[in-house]
């Protein structure tokens, strides 16, 4: 039986978090918000446990691998499909961080697989929002050792050999595996990174829950998984209108910057999968005669084998795809 192709968005999964706020909802159009601490809408997952759901359209109802089983070329496209199989490859976030988040490491792909099973966690981020005075952490001032870190780990002095930097919106910045960072309190993020939860918690401001229970904390797993040289993170990106600004380009997902002004006709090969984030505006998704319409918070995919498509209206976009 042949796919029926549409533009495919999902129900947010909604994670209530210790630094988690309300800007989801009041920002991003995220309702029933499950507390007034949740920090993370998941949109586009197919992490075990915490699969997406399609919201409407046939396939209402259905989630993400359900569809991925039936239809792998068709959706994830001829290349994704010869490399990944019927795994989706990768994992689509909105953050809001009312508090700082835990200074942390993701590990690579050898290590992940060797000590989770898991892909490694290479991420990006893009700033949708910033309070004034908010800042980034990411990587070290200066080249550090294991000895350096765990001393001023230890002294709880760690922020002091680490590189801050002031956060505004339309930033977007590049993690590789093994970049020590955090997310500082009063910044709204929209996150792309490789389908993987796997975190190494370094540390977490001494906070503890209700309970008077601090989080657990993956210094020794860390070590090994962490590069101590500086590392240049932040990206410079174009902005010209209907074109797609390259951002971030990886083996992993290639991102660009899409300022939409009216419309713009997109024309795909098949190999891969396209994602949509609307950062803000409208905007429509025109083929064959039917017309979807999205908003700000709005995540979208379009399927590999929706090639021809036109895109209209006055909306900020990240386009993703794997190249």
């Amino acid at each position: 039986m042949s796919m029926e192709v549409y533009p495919l968005i999902f129900e947010p999964i909604l994670k209530d978090r210790i630094w988690g706020g309300t800007k989801l909802e009041t920002d991003l159009g995220k309702t029933n918000l499950p507390t007034k601490t949740t920090g993370e809408s998941w949109e586009l997952s197919a992490v075990n446990g915490d699969v997406s759901v399609v919201k409407d359209g046939a396939y209402a109802g259905k989630p993400l691998t359900e569809l991925l089983e039936k239809y792998p070329a068709e959706i994830l496209g001829t290349k994704v499909h010869a490399q990944f199989g019927t795994q989706f490859p990768l994992l689509f976030k909105f953050l809001d961080a009312r508090e700082d988040l835990s200074i942390q490491v993701h590990p690579n792909d050898e290590l992940a697989k060797k000590r989770h099973n898991s892909f490694g966690k290479t991420e990006m981020w893009y700033v949708m929002q910033a309070d004034e005075g908010s800042r980034i952490i990411v990587g070290f001032k200066h080249k550090s050792s294991p000895e350096e870190y765990l001393k001023h780990l230890e002294d709880k002095n760690l922020i002091e050999i680490l590189n801050e930097v002031p956060a505004e919106k339309g930033q977007t910045f590049f993690l590789e595996t093994g970049t020590i960072h955090a997310i500082g309190a009063g910044i709204v993020i929209a996150e792309i990174q490789q389908t993987s939860d796997i975190t190494y918690r370094i540390y977490d401001w001494d906070r503890v829950d209700a309970n008077g229970k601090g989080r657990e904390l993956h210094v020794d797993l860390a070590l090994d998984a962490m590069n101590y040289n500086t590392t240049d993170t932040q990206k410079q990106y174009t902005q010209e209108p209907n074109k797609s600004n390259v951002m971030v380009d990886c083996p992993y997902f290639t991102t660009s910057f899409l300022p939409l002004k009216g419309d713009k006709g997109v024309g795909k090969d098949g190999s891969s999968f396209t994602v949509y984030i609307c950062t803000e505006g409208e905007f429509a998704l025109e083929f064959e005669g039917k017309k979807f319409s999205y908003g700000k918070g709005d995540t979208v995919l379009v399927p590999a084998v929706l090639k021809s498509f036109v895109l209209s209206g006055e909306a900020t976009l990240l386009e993703i795809c794997i190249s």
